[in-house]
């Protein structure tokens, strides 16, 4: 018996990798590039939750394939939720890690409340509709980076023990 596939409307292939290794017994999950998706998935939404529905309700809409979206941000408390769903063009458009991480770092300057959070949102969509699951990993931000490990904030995200 053949098993469902699943897209994962990320053109990255180690977080596909990733997902495949987790539900192999269950589904055949395949990136974007292996449905022939080439162009850009807008991503236009003013939150996080949307920008995740709008990735997989694209894919359903564009290829007929069920498909599951992620999209996550950094959410800080003295930012006022801040950078939110602007977390990988904080610094502008060129989704520049180290600059993102000096602009939060400069914003949070005379910040006495550093508690931030990371929050994922996965939207999953069938013809049947759309549903949403949310994960969040509270933490706070360092004063400064430390470590060589990660990408984008984690060299001054700390999440709690």
């Amino acid at each position: 018996m053949t098993k469902p596939r699943l897209v994962f409307a990320t053109r990255n292939p180690g977080k596909v990798r990733e997902i495949a290794q987790m539900l192999s017994d269950q589904y055949e999950i395949v990136g974007l590039a292996d449905i022939g998706c080439a162009e850009d998935i807008p991503e236009t939404s003013p939150t996080i939750p949307g920008n995740a529905i709008q990735k997989a309700e694209y894919v359903l809409e564009h290829y007929g394939v069920h498909c599951f979206a992620d999209d996550t941000g950094l959410e800080v408390a003295s930012l006022g939720g801040a950078p939110g769903v602007h977390t990988a063009r904080y610094a502008g458009e060129a989704k520049d890690a180290d600059a993102n991480m000096a602009k939060l770092l400069g914003a949070l300057t005379n910040a006495t409340d550093r508690s931030a959070r990371f929050r994922t949102v996965i939207a999953l969509t069938t013809e049947v509709g759309t549903r949403t699951f949310e994960g969040i990993c509270n933490g706070h931000i360092a004063e400064e980076p430390s470590g060589a490990d990660g990408f984008g904030y984690d060299p001054i995200f700390i999440p709690e023990e």
